[in-house]
């Protein structure tokens, strides 16, 4: 499966933009969901999750309240909505699919999009 992540941009402190990940290839259907990110210098870390038919989502302690993992399996398409952006959310985010239920290890993942950058100024 290929998967194309868009939607970051440059945007003020205290605003919102939504990320999307197109897949190709295969149904998104089959697949766990991940968003990671990495900032300068730092490891790539997890965001949110979301299982395959939506259920059930989980987020990192750092975004919890502020931002919302989606996904529409028709659209093939997962979403990242964040709001109450922070200067410490600047980093390019990846989205990710993978077969192992729930978990937020990012070697666990199988696929890997692109990557968008997200900038937040303060």
């Amino acid at each position: 499966v290929q998967l194309q992540a868009s939607g970051g941009g440059l945007v003020q402190a205290g605003g919102s933009l939504r990320l999307s990940c197109a897949a190709s290839g295969r149904t998104l259907s089959y697949y766990d969901m991940g968003w990671f990110r990495q900032a300068p210098g730092k490891e790539r870390e997890f965001v949110a999750g979301i299982s395959r038919n939506g259920g059930g989502t989980y987020y990192a302690d750092s975004v919890k309240g502020r931002f919302t993992i989606s996904r529409d399996n028709a659209k093939n398409t997962v979403y990242l909505q964040m709001n109450s952006l922070k200067p410490e959310d600047t980093a390019v985010y990846y989205c990710a699919a993978g077969l192992v239920p729930g978990t937020i290890a990012g070697d666990r993942y199988n696929y890997w999009g692109q990557g968008t950058q997200v900038t937040v100024s303060s």
